[in-house]
Formats: C-alpha cells, structure tokens, sequence
C-alpha cells in the first residue's frame, strides 16, 4: 500500500508549493497542487474565478477537488491558503495523511506575495488582509496539524529537510 499523504496547509506565501515540491522530490512522491488543478481543469486563473463566481464559488470547486485527492495516496499535496476554511476540507485533510502547517509571520508574507495578483490581497490595505486572515484561519491550520514548521527567512530546502527529519523521527 502507498505512503500515506503529506498535506500542506498554512497561509499565501508560506511555501506550500516550493517546499511540496522539494519534498515530493526527496521523497520520490507526486506532487499536486490544488489550485492548480482547479485552474487546469477550469481553464482560467483563481482571480478570474473569485471575479466571476466570488469566493464561495471558488470554495465549492476547491472541495471538490480536495475530496477527490484525499481518497488518493502518496500525494504531497499543496493546498491553498483557504482550504481549511471548510470543515469538511478539514476533517477530509486530516484523514487522508499527516497535516504539515507551514506557518510563517504577516511581515514575511507581505515580502513573499508582493507583486503577486491574489484574490484576497486585492482588497485595500495588504498588511490588514492578511493579519485578518491569519487571525481567522491560525487556529484551523492548528487544528489539523501534525507538525507546525516555522518557514520565515528559511530556504526551501531547509524547510524541506526539517520534515523529512520529523517525519522520520515520527515513524
């Protein structure tokens, strides 16, 4: 039988998808991104979903496909910041595998996704979204995790060299 899942949770900016592909990599094990599959299969960006369908629409597809990869095994999977937002995302995450949360501090984040055209950073004040975000969604990410890694000012393959340590000393 295949490796259970890794799943990374945590919030935009923390390295969910370098470091998802730098573990997947090192452990010889598919990586998959979320968003990206929600984009391959709609044929258009996240922005462009949130524009037409809002973030409850983008939520509704994002389960979807989070339900389908959590039936999967020996993924990496990356998910987007959000994901946790949903209950059923949660209780599906956390069954499927070990849940890493990548936490990282507001101002590393800002430093992170400047430039960058995410949906929720659009909304006025960068800094104020996303202390919001993070107060609202912190306590979701811990909920589920089995391991908390810190990712500020660290590389991506330090980051993924701490979870491959711990998942070995776990096991």
């Amino acid at each position: 039988m295949s490796a259970p899942n890794l799943i990374l949770v945590g919030p935009m900016g923390s390295g969910k998808t370098a470091v998802g592909r730098r573990l997947a990599r090192d452990l010889a094990q598919e990586f998959v991104d979320s968003d990206e599959i929600i984009e391959d299969r709609t044929g258009v960006d996240i922005a462009y979903i949130f524009e037409k369908e809002g973030e409850a629409g983008f939520r509704k597809r994002e389960h979807a496909v989070l339900t389908e990869l959590a039936t999967r095994r020996g993924l990496v999977l990356a998910t987007g910041g959000g994901a946790v937002t949903t209950p059923a995302n949660r209780r599906a995450l956390a069954a499927s595998g070990t849940v890493i949360y990548l936490h990282t501090t507001v101002p590393q984040q800002l430093k992170r996704t400047r430039g960058n055209k995410r949906p929720l950073l659009n909304q006025g004040n960068r800094r104020a979204v996303l202390e919001e975000l993070m107060a609202q969604r912190d306590p979701l990410y811990r909920e589920i995790a089995d391991l908390v890694i810190e990712t500020d000012g660290r590389s991506v393959a330090s980051v993924a060299r701490e979870i491959r340590e711990k998942l070995e000393l776990a096991s």
